[in-house]
């Protein structure tokens, strides 16, 4: 099943099938391990939905909501 990134709930995971963002967002993500196929686990949404953490490569990374919306998952 496919998800974008910031519809997950904490404790879902699943792999980067595709990533939308173009120029420096894209290249940001690329940057931070978000890649296709890479493996990502939700650890903690803030109260209001902004700011997503989440468990790339065994990094914890921050994303804002509206990152995370560009960033499609295959959900396990």
């Amino acid at each position: 099943m496919e998800k974008i990134l910031s519809e997950l709930k904490p404790k879902e995971s699943g792999k980067v099938k595709k990533i939308y963002g173009e120029g420096m967002l894209h290249k940001r993500l690329l940057d931070m391990g978000i890649i296709k196929g890479a493996k990502i686990e939700v650890i903690k949404v803030a109260p209001l939905g902004d700011p997503i953490d989440i468990k790339v490569k065994g990094y914890h990374l921050s994303l804002r909501k509206e990152e995370a919306a560009q960033i499609s998952i295959e959900v396990n």
